[in-house]
């Protein structure tokens, strides 16, 4: 007797179980809108925590990243060159020219929604403004690839050409951050498999109906190396230049792409 190759397909959920995560996901659209308006000089990043928190826990919801391997926030907050997993503090207060990038996360339901959003405070220089604005072309090219049939890495290759499609529009290079990337998600946060934010195309598992990967590319305005500072969370450049990143939570549907984690 023969036993055919069962295919491999990345995590998909049921309409109903979507229309749950788009729930979970509306609520942390608000949630960053709430700080995003709240983002002001002399705020402190602590103080847009407790935003979000007010926010998320408002709706019924619990803010997904708190507590999280021990992560003491409600909101990753990643000020400059600061890339991912920048930890909330009364001490970090925002100035004018700030590049801000927030990432939360919530459950609602037992299901996951996670995004995150790059702004100013204040005014941007024009190299931070365009920085912001390739992170989320990238992010959109990835979005554009979630279609069903397509692999894996189809997304990771759009998200490079959408890169490299903004640094010619740009006239300047950006680095797309190593080893770090999007995921699937459903009723956890951070499922397999992971999403690389460059690549070949053609790999991995199989995008279906349903599918749901969190696409969030990372750039900077040089380098893609980083480091952990000693907090043993946030994620820095190493050449000290500024960061953005990007990221909706995304489902493969027979109509397109449907992003989970619409803003208000």
């Amino acid at each position: 007797m023969g036993f055919g190759r069962r295919r491999k397909v990345v995590p998909f959920r049921t309409a109903g179980e979507l229309d749950a995560m788009a729930a979970a996901g509306a609520v942390v659209g608000a949630a960053l809108v709430a700080v995003r308006e709240a983002a002001k000089p002399g705020v402190s990043t602590l103080e847009r925590d407790a935003v979000a928190e007010s926010v998320i826990r408002g709706a019924g919801a619990v803010p997904s990243f708190k507590g999280y391997h021990g992560f003491p926030g409600s909101i990753c907050s990643s000020v400059n060159d600061r890339v991912v997993h920048g930890i909330p503090s009364a001490s970090d207060v925002l100035a004018d020219g700030d590049l801000v990038s927030i990432d939360c996360g919530t459950i609602l339901d037992d299901w996951h929604g996670d995004s995150a959003w790059t702004f100013g405070v204040g005014k941007l220089s024009a190299a931070d403004s365009d920085l912001s604005e390739a992170t989320r072309l990238s992010m959109e090219a990835g979005i554009a690839a979630m279609i069903a049939g397509n692999r894996l890495t189809d997304v990771s290759h759009a998200i490079e050409l959408g890169t490299r499609a903004a640094e010619k529009t740009h006239g300047r290079s950006y680095g797309i951050v190593d080893g770090y990337g999007g995921h699937a998600i459903g009723r956890e946060m951070h499922m397999d498999p992971f999403l690389p934010n460059e690549g070949k195309p053609g790999k991995g598992p199989e995008l279906v109906v349903g599918s749901v990967l969190a696409i969030e590319p990372m750039l900077t305005l040089g380098t893609s190396d980083t480091a952990i500072l000693d907090d043993d969370w946030t994620v820095v450049t190493t050449d000290g230049t500024r960061a953005a990143h990007w990221e909706h939570t995304v489902a493969v549907t027979e109509d397109g792409p449907r992003i989970l984690t619409l803003r208000p």
